[in-house]
């Protein structure tokens, strides 16, 4: 689906009280003190607001979106409550507007699957990570391969399994990228979602704290 699509459809979902989140990515995340964060797909900024109080006055938290919508409802959430150690971001993830080597943390809940070109994703999650540097990423994969007819679907994109891959494709980009010490932390069993099944789990993993990363 294009971007200005899913622009439109997830703006539209911004007021709503949908649950547009697969999993509890920031429940492994252990933001502490001090430190940069990211939150991909940050949607309506409930996690960047969580972080932020969590890493305090002298970290930084970072959200990313591609919607008008829900930048809009994260920038009105964070004024609200006086939050300021935050940016709110417009940017699709295959090309984070974010410099290299900014972040100790980055973390993404049902965001990832969305993207055509997860591999480049992926290697943008690499770039803005400090050498040493974690993710926790909450996503869904696809038991079997997602039919065309739900690529472009709306119901199916905004419901997070239309971009969909298969979960040994989806370990191996982690590993192409060159991640260490990634591991499954939590996997739904599978269930049905159109014509085929998926799953949801979180992954977690570093940034090798060395010159060669």
């Amino acid at each position: 689906m294009e971007t200005i699509e899913i622009n439109k459809r997830y703006s539209e979902l911004a007021e709503s009280s949908c649950c547009l989140s697969c999993g509890g990515a920031i429940n492994f995340a252990e933001p502490i003190q001090n430190e940069v964060c990211v939150d991909l797909g940050c949607g309506r900024g409930n996690d960047v607001l969580r972080m932020a109080q969590s890493v305090g006055e002298n970290g930084f938290v970072y959200g990313v979106d591609i919607s008008d919508g829900m930048l809009e409802k994260a920038k009105s959430n964070a004024e609200k409550f006086g939050v300021t150690n935050v940016k709110f971001v417009q940017s699709e993830l295959e090309q984070i507007d974010i410099a290299d080597a900014q972040a100790d943390l980055i973390i993404s809940n049902c965001t990832i699957n969305h993207a055509s070109d997860k591999l480049k994703v992926w290697k943008e999650v690499h770039r803005i990570l400090k050498k040493g540097g974690r993710f926790s990423v909450s996503d869904i994969y696809s038991i079997e391969d997602v039919p065309e007819e739900y690529k472009n679907d709306a119901v199916a994109v905004s419901e997070c399994w239309a971009g969909a891959i298969r979960k040994e494709e989806y370990m191996k980009i982690l590993t192409e990228v060159g991640f260490v010490e990634v591991q499954i932390i939590e996997e739904s069993k599978p269930y049905d979602k159109g014509k085929i099944q998926v799953a949801s789990f979180t992954i977690i993993g570093k940034r090798k704290n060395c010159c060669c990363s």
